[in-house]
């Protein structure tokens, strides 16, 4: 493989899919035309996961200038999208916390009440992307466990978006992300309020829910029995749990992944699987590197 300079036509001529891997608001100016000479584009930026325009405006502070295209994008979550993926031509691909905030509460969507919830991600320091700043300098951010964007994260938008379409009702959700001292991974712990919930009943749930699912992972027994990123670094894995206080009415979901491979890249390519007709696992088949 070689480092090019970007030609659309040379492209159209070599390619059949590009997956972009640009800054928020950059890709936007590229997908139309990728799409137009017939090239499947798959977009890791956030440009084209939010179906209502007015969105962009609010979260990203910009006019997105092409909203006949959101109605056409595929949001890139395999466990939610599998059909909507068959043949899709434009996918976007979901944030990592976005993505282990709805894994962790999917199953809870049209099932039990409650339309405002909680969600505490603790995230590596590879979530901050390629461009350094003081905080995520890795000699100030050890032995840190620091709160950032607590009032409107942007992956807000997006995992109110997906929930509230299987909710069938509008659902609010806080994701609060921590930054600690790992490199990479990303736990959501999202609260919710219950009453009258036996633990077997949320077993169920989870299980007919991803019944099928072969990135998916229930954790619930064994040494650790809660999810931990640290069995899933390496692969596209999701591990998922919950815990449930009674007393309370108070049931935490839980989801680990890793960042750069279920919540980025390897979810990337799971979504593209689909969309060709291939094995959902083809070039995905990594085993974590600390297997649990």
């Amino acid at each position: 493989m070689n480092f090019s300079q970007f030609s659309v036509d040379k492209l159209g001529r070599e390619v059949d899919t590009v997956f972009l891997a640009l800054p928020h608001g950059v890709s936007m100016n590229y997908v139309p035309e990728l799409l137009q000479i017939g090239i499947q584009v798959v977009d890791l930026s956030a440009d084209y996961r939010l179906k209502d325009p007015s969105l962009y405006k609010r979260w990203y502070d910009l006019e997105h200038p092409h909203p006949d295209l959101l109605k056409q994008a595929v949001y890139g979550l395999p466990e939610l999208h599998g059909e909507e993926l068959s043949g899709a031509k434009l996918i976007a691909s979901p944030g990592c916390n976005a993505t282990a905030t709805i894994l962790a509460l999917a199953p809870l969507m049209g099932w039990r009440e409650g339309d405002r919830f909680i969600s505490d991600v603790k995230v590596g320091s590879s979530e901050g992307g390629a461009k350094p700043s003081e905080g995520s300098h890795h000699p100030e951010r050890q032995n840190a466990i620091r709160p950032y964007e607590t009032e409107g994260h942007r992956h807000e938008a997006e995992a109110e978006q997906e929930l509230s379409r299987l909710a069938g009702r509008e659902v609010k959700v806080s994701i609060i992300p921590h930054a600690v001292s790992s490199i990479r991974g990303a736990l959501a712990s999202v609260h919710s309020w219950v009453s009258n919930v036996e633990e077997v009943e949320v077993w169920k749930r989870f299980a007919e829910f991803y019944r099928g699912k072969p990135f998916i992972r229930i954790v619930r027994r064994g040494f650790h029995p809660y999810p931990d990123p640290k069995y899933v670094i390496g692969s596209n894995y999701a591990d998922l749990g919950f815990a449930l206080d009674s007393r309370l009415g108070r049931l935490t979901t839980f989801g680990a992944i890793d960042n750069m491979m279920k919540g980025a890249a390897g979810q990337a390519v799971q979504a593209f699987n689909l969309s060709r007709g291939f094995q959902e696992n083809e070039g995905l088949k990594i085993p974590p590197l600390r297997p649990g």
